[in-house]
């Protein structure tokens, strides 16, 4: 039997390449596709340098006839996958007034319809071979609520109500396929290459990066540890896993500590 396979789209920077080299020593056969081709080139080159197999391949996550034609180029070379990543998505910040219509179209199209289009074209293949996982790359600020990141974090809260939905279906059907979604906070990576929104807020959450104890290494080892074991809901860093309790359990006191955490960052509507 041949090695398994993951494939991880936005696998040419950040996260998504940190992901994918966890994956090159566990042995997988790893697809790296990225609207970069060159960066999921290098990326590639990293894992053969590990003695694993890859693949790179070119997609827009925005476009339906692209990740169809990744779906049909991952099969034609693979024979389909064991385990996809959503991953790919970019950044944007301002509240609900601050944000036009275009960048929440933007936001919506490339950070959930993205996710919707990879579970449609690749779903159906995982469930006929009788396995696999799906991954879909949410945010922390999708269980947040704070304020600030208004589109932002609604298209990541959908992607976890998408991958719950999704959970729900599966097990319905007895279906052997396995949906995992990760929540990750702040840490140091380019997701803020292509932001949108206040120059104010980019500069805050640049900040909050470069003051992260974490990066995408320490994420990404997480998060493959978590998906192997096959949990649903990956929260990486156990500050955010406090928070995100307290909110469940305390979800006024949760919120009065978060406004007044927001107005001691400066943060305003």
């Amino acid at each position: 039997m041949g090695a398994q396979r993951v494939l991880i789209t936005g696998g040419g920077s950040g996260l998504g390449r940190a992901i994918a080299l966890r994956y090159a020593h566990a042995g997988w056969r790893v697809g790296l596709a990225d609207i970069s081709l060159d960066r999921a080139d290098a990326v590639a080159a990293e894992v053969r340098a590990l003695g694993a197999q890859a693949d790179a391949f070119h997609v827009d996550v925005a476009s339906d006839a692209s990740v169809l034609a990744l779906r049909d180029e991952v099969n034609a070379r693979w024979g389909g996958v064991d385990h996809l990543y959503n991953n790919a998505g970019v950044a944007s910040g301002g509240n609900l007034l601050q944000t036009s219509i275009d960048d929440w179209r933007w936001m919506l199209d490339i950070n959930l319809l993205s996710v919707v289009r990879g579970c449609l074209a690749f779903l159906p293949g995982m469930v006929e071979q009788g396995g696999g996982r799906i991954v879909n790359t949410a945010s922390f600020a999708a269980l947040a609520g704070a304020g600030g990141l208004c589109s932002y974090s609604v298209a990541k809260a959908s992607v976890v109500t998408l991958s719950e939905t999704l959970r729900a279906e599966l097990a319905l059907a007895d279906s052997a396929v396995g949906v995992s979604v990760l929540c990750p906070s702040f840490f140091r990576t380019n997701l803020l290459e292509n932001f949108r929104g206040p120059e104010r807020t980019r500069d805050m959450a640049q900040k909050l990066m470069e003051k992260a104890v974490v990066n995408a290494d320490d994420i990404a080892a997480a998060v493959v540890d978590a998906v192997m074991a096959g949990r649903f809901l990956i929260i990486p860093t156990a500050p955010e896993r406090r928070r995100w309790r307290i909110k469940r359990f305390f979800p006024e006191f949760y919120f009065g500590k978060l406004v007044a955490a927001l107005r001691a960052a400066g943060r305003r509507a």
